[in-house]
């Protein structure tokens, strides 16, 4: 903790500081008072009379949160094992759901491919009719040419057939 303290900005690291020193010696005091303590022997034989008179309560409470605490633990360890199923069947799901968007992602690029391809052939479809709408007017302009150049030729034969027949 010192050394995190001294870590700290100036404005804080002497705050830090303080409260260290204070903590420090609260935990000498702790410690020779543990000291003191802990040598009265003859003290010590009267304390373990007083706690083995209420040894038996102890230990009928003793065997009560002991079946206590292992009906928790069990509990603990059977929703310890539904978090694991869950974990795992949420990792499950997470990866369809990436092979999912990954198949949505190729079937997007398809569908853009053929859009794009479809746009293509739209375009050449519109040339292609404009290029067919020339030709049929050219087609019909050819037509009526050709018949004003059969009916000139078939007037022309007329009037060369009248002349040679009457005179």
């Amino acid at each position: 903790m010192d050394l995190e303290a001294r870590n700290q900005q100036p404005s804080v690291r002497a705050g830090l500081l303080a409260k260290l020193r204070e903590y420090k010696s609260d935990l000498n005091n702790l410690k020779g008072t543990l000291k003191r303590v802990s040598t009265g022997n003859a003290q010590q034989g009267a304390r373990e009379e007083l706690l083995e008179s209420g040894m038996a309560d102890t230990l009928a409470e003793s065997a009560d949160h002991r079946s206590r605490l292992l009906r928790t633990t069990e509990r603990q360890n059977q929703t310890t094992d539904r978090i694991r199923d869950s974990h795992r069947t949420m990792l499950e799901t997470e990866d369809l759901g990436v092979s999912i968007l990954h198949d949505l992602h190729q079937q997007r690029q398809s569908l853009l491919h053929a859009h794009d391809t479809l746009h293509s052939v739209d375009d050449n479809v519109g040339k292609s009719r404009k290029i067919i709408g020339a030709m049929m007017m050219r087609m019909d302009r050819n037509k009526w040419i050709i018949g004003f150049i059969l009916a000139f030729l078939v007037l022309a034969i007329l009037v060369i057939l009248y002349f040679k027949f009457v005179h």
